[in-house]
């Protein structure tokens, strides 16, 4: 299977050098200063925590040009509509590794229905520079898979196929029969808590604030009744029914986790904000359309 990883951030980068270590025949695309530094020393990859740095020679293009069997899409929500133009005229299944909430159909009006595949990243972790760290894996992110999924829902061939690959790179993958579901309960959740990590100024600042996880916590609860259907994972339900009481602790504790410091949460920039409005709109109108 030919791949290209489409998005050189820490995710995509995580992702292309994990395949790429793995012996697939796999390209990173980048663009502008992202992609003169990973021409000049390849993806750098440090474990949070430990030291030293390992070099890995993805090979990098600047389009996405080439006879791809598989794209897998690393972006944020707001740069979709720019790949669906990117992408509009190439062969090949498109698997959209990231946040959204807007459903497959526009992703299936800008590259044609046939093409779609779903799925969310289960890695994180910070870029330092040109060096990518990390997070150090627990042994609870160790038994959190990606999910991927067929708009549809069904087991296709394909679907296999890319669960499989994935798998033999050391990749723990899944299929997920209910990931339009998946990817919008995700929305429902990490909206308001993104919202209130960037309001704060990153999610151990947010911990500090009970008053503000608690309102953080009823804009959450607000979006899970508001979904379209039931909540994918069905775990999520708790944050609707167990006591504020509970919740806020355990939310204040994660906050101050590992896990929440060395991810996304701690990202304060302007693509942030840009992201998380978008999320917004596509709950927003989910909302109305139930």
């Amino acid at each position: 299977m030919k791949l290209l990883v489409y998005g050189a951030g820490v995710l995509g980068s995580l992702f292309a050098a994990r395949l790429h270590e793995a012996g697939h025949d796999v390209s990173l695309l980048a663009r502008g200063e992202r992609l003169a530094a990973l021409r000049r020393s390849g993806v750098l990859l440090a474990e949070e925590g430990r030291p030293g740095v390992r070099r890995i020679p993805v090979p990098v293009v600047e389009d996405p040009a080439g006879g791809y069997d598989l794209v897998a899409v690393f972006v944020r929500t707001h740069q979709v509509d720019t790949v669906l133009e990117s992408l509009a005229g190439l062969g090949g299944d498109v698997l959209f590794l990231l946040a959204w909430a807007g459903g497959a159909e526009p992703l299936g009006a800008g590259i044609g229905a046939g093409r779609v595949l779903l799925g969310f990243p289960a890695d994180g972790g910070t870029r330092d520079g040109d060096v990518v760290r990390r997070r150090a894996p627990s042994p609870l992110t160790r038994r959190v898979a990606i999910p991927v999924g067929e708009p549809d829902g069904r087991v296709t061939p394909r679907l296999e196929r890319v669960v499989g690959a994935f798998r033999a790179a050391g990749i723990n993958a899944r299929p997920e029969s209910r990931m339009d579901a998946w990817l919008t309960t995700h929305a429902a959740f990490t909206v308001p808590l993104g919202q209130a990590a960037y309001a704060a100024g990153g999610p151990a600042a947010l911990a500090d604030d009970p008053d503000a996880v608690r309102a953080m916590l009823h804009l959450m609860r607000r979006n899970l009744a508001a979904l379209p259907t039931a909540p994918v994972p069905r775990g999520f339900a708790a944050l609707r029914t167990l006591p504020e009481g509970l919740l806020v602790p355990s939310l204040r504790r994660f906050l101050r986790s590992p896990t929440a410091v060395h991810s996304g949460l701690s990202d304060t920039s302007p693509a942030t904000a840009a992201e998380l409005e978008r999320l917004t709109e596509q709950l927003h109108a989910r909302a109305r359309a139930r």
